[in-house]
């Protein structure tokens, strides 16, 4: 069996091992293992790190929309809110679990693990 690339796993949010079981069980609670291949997931710990990516992302992309809608339409300020709060809150949605997802399949392929002193 081939190990899938990390990316493709954890952007399709499948196992890291397999590429075939669900990574997740709900929007972004790890399943405990793999229904696939049986991987232990118990290692799945991501920590802040999708969020900060996320908003690294989102920030921009936003950021710029906003000023260029800005510069072609000068629209109020509550057009602003109406636009790019729920632009920034979707967009923040749908790429978290994917983002997750890269983490995890990362943590698994380079067996990376919590430091110990």
């Amino acid at each position: 069996m081939a190990r899938p690339a990390p990316i493709i796993a954890g952007l399709t949010c499948r196992c890291p091992r397999c590429g075939e079981g669900k990574l997740f069980v709900g929007y972004l609670k790890p399943a405990p293992a793999c229904p696939a291949c049986g991987l232990d997931l118990k290692f799945a710990d991501s920590g802040d790190g999708p969020a900060v990516f996320v908003i690294f992302l989102v920030a921009p992309i936003v950021m710029a929309l906003a000023l260029l809608v800005g510069a072609l339409f000068n629209p109020p300020p509550f057009v602003h809110l109406i636009l790019w709060i729920p632009t920034t809150l979707i967009l923040s949605l749908l790429l978290l679990p994917p983002f997750k997802g890269v983490l995890i399949a990362l943590q698994y392929r380079h067996d990376a693990h919590e430091g110990h002193q």
